[in-house]
């Protein structure tokens, strides 16, 4: 289908093109170090890391988090 939306893909070995997603990875990081096997994790310690991401104020928010 035809949007007429423009698509822009980065460039590889470029992380500055994808700030978000260098950010979240950033974040994650914290709790999770590079190469950690993450089949050793259950669904509710996966989901409690989320929560605490996702309860973490964001200054482009205002100072406020995502659910608010």
């Amino acid at each position: 289908m035809d949007t007429d939306v423009k698509v822009y893909f980065c460039d590889p070995q470029s992380p500055w093109q994808r700030g978000t997603n260098e950010n979240t990875n950033g974040l994650l990081r914290q709790y999770f170090p590079k190469r950690t096997d993450l089949s050793v994790y259950s669904q509710a310690d996966l989901n409690k890391v989320a929560l605490r991401l996702n309860q973490r104020p964001r200054e482009t928010l205002g100072f406020s988090n995502p659910g608010e």
